[in-house]
């Protein structure tokens, strides 16, 4: 945008602004930067941003691809091998040479070139170091890829020959925006996008690769929030390429993501039919997390949440923990779904199988939640939870006994130490009831732990529990203690019968 400055012949240091060029450029900027964002009558689509550094330095590991980079931010990043070009290009043969005929190189670049600055829109940086051709160009074989991998399209022709060529009409821009990149006409040979059976195993992705390397994928391409890229940009590929589908993309994406969910026992949601299409990839696995049964507006707004304490500290003051089974007619069908049980004082937590990729996946739907304020806060306020009923060893291992929590790693200390870093970094307000969906239960929970009653109780039974013998002694006692005042009462009554004659 530029400034029409003239200077003024009465005054040498006056200048005269074009104000309607000024203010029709700026409206245009603002109606393309929110124009896919949610104003209050329609979803919101989330920014991808890069990670707040106070959350990111808790952890940085969580939040860099290790495998494969996808969109702009870490393409300028020192590990080349995560730029993974040969394969991009490889799934861009693979999808064009299945599509529908006519389909190039040339048609689907001008297919998202009308979409360029609506695709920049997306970011919270504008990448304006990018020219068109190098931006459309990451684009293409972005999406190529995560079809590739994840589309589970149906072909409408058989796997090309060996000596078969990508049908190019026009060049691909390099990676460098300046000489052209072929596609060389080689055959998919190493499986990794013939032959398989993507409904089969959620341990390998829909490129059928090996079971180590799809790990790799899944984790980059789904769970990072700075590795996206618009979600309509696959929609858009996927539509020119396989033009006579009817299943859309989303809906195998939301198959294989929902299949991993459910293999972890995360979650057993499924989206409806007339659900409106994710802003990326990390967005449909947050749309997945459901909002919970538990609902905040039961909570009481005129106090505040005090701090929560730790399972222990519970625990001790007769707080009983249950865990339950992730089920689709169950009680739960999230992780999120924790409730109390007010009458026997027992909080049921859904329970939480810990792997190599849970804080990963928690941490980044975290963030997606942080840069974006319109998404519901419901994870952040689970790991909030979480985060502070498990922060010591003690806690990890009642709560490992309980069934709530089921991990693989060295110890119990390590886990704890795991979660009392989950939030830092993170902007949580506990007492406001539109992000803290467990305040209820908070607050709750803080009336069982200052209950007198229930804390003399519990004590007795921790301390005489230990003991079968004291327990045997104790019950002894209390039988004989009845008989005797049976008895009394018999004898009372016998004298008051003898008088009375």
């Amino acid at each position: 945008m530029e400034d029409q400055q003239e200077q003024s012949s009465g005054d040498p240091h006056a200048v005269v602004v074009d104000i309607t060029s000024f203010a029709q450029a700026m409206e245009q900027e603002l109606a393309e930067r929110h124009q896919h964002h949610g104003d209050g009558s329609v979803p919101c689509t989330p920014t991808i941003a890069m990670v707040h550094d106070l959350t990111r330095n808790v952890d940085e590991q969580e939040y860099d691809p290790h495998y494969v980079s996808i969109g702009p931010y870490h393409r300028k990043t020192t590990r080349k091998d995560i730029i993974r070009e040969d394969d991009k290009l490889t799934s861009l043969y693979t999808i064009l040479s299945r599509s529908s005929p006519g389909t190039t190189v040339q048609k689907c670049l001008e297919e998202l070139a009308p979409g360029e600055r609506r695709a920049r829109s997306f970011y919270a940086h504008r990448f304006s170091e990018m020219n068109t051709s190098v931006f459309l160009c990451m684009l293409l074989l972005d999406a190529c890829y995560i079809l590739d991998w994840f589309g589970n399209f149906n072909p409408q022709k058989s796997s090309p020959a060996a000596n078969e060529q990508v049908p190019t009409s026009s060049p691909v821009p390099a990676a460098g925006g300046g000489n052209i990149v072929r596609v060389h006409g080689s055959p998919v040979a190493n499986g990794h996008a013939q032959g398989c059976d993507q409904e089969s195993s959620t341990a390998s992705a829909g490129g059928c690769g090996n079971k180590l390397e799809a790990g790799w994928v899944v984790r980059d391409v789904l769970y990072l929030a700075e590795n996206q890229i618009p979600y309509f940009v696959i929609d858009k590929i996927h539509n020119l390429a396989f033009s006579g589908s009817q299943d859309p993309p989303v809906k195998a994406i939301t198959r294989y993501v929902s299949s991993i969910l459910q293999n972890q026992q995360y979650s057993v949601v499924e989206l409806d039919d007339n659900a409106p299409p994710p802003g990326n990839l990390l967005h449909l696995l947050h749309m997945l997390f459901s909002k919970p049964k538990n609902s905040a507006s039961l909570s009481r707004s005129g106090e505040p949440v005090r701090r929560c304490r730790t399972a222990m500290e519970y625990h001790i003051n007769g707080v009983n923990f249950k865990s339950c089974a992730i089920s689709a007619i169950g009680e739960a069908r999230c992780i999120l779904d924790v409730t109390l049980d007010r009458a026997s004082g027992t909080l049921v937590v859904p329970r939480l199988n810990i792997d190599a990729n849970t804080w990963c996946i928690l941490r980044n739907l975290m963030a997606l939640e942080q840069l974006n304020p319109a998404l519901c806060c419901h994870v952040t306020a689970y790991c909030s939870f979480m985060s502070q009923l498990a922060c010591t060893a003690a806690d990890v291992e009642l709560l490992s006994r309980r069934g709530v929590i089921e991990h693989r790693l060295g110890n119990n200390g390590e886990v704890a130490a795991l979660f009392s870093n989950l939030c830092k970094g993170i902007e949580f307000d506990p007492d406001d009831p539109g992000t803290n969906y467990l305040r209820a239960t908070c607050q709750a929970l803080d009336e069982l732990y200052r209950s007198r009653p229930r804390r003399w109780m519990a004590l007795l039974v921790q301390k005489y529990s230990k003991n079968p013998w004291l327990v045997v002694g104790v019950m002894a006692g209390a039988f004989g203690l009845l008989c005797a005042i049976v008895q009394a009462v018999y004898s009372v009554l016998s004298y008051i019968q003898g008088a009375e004659k």
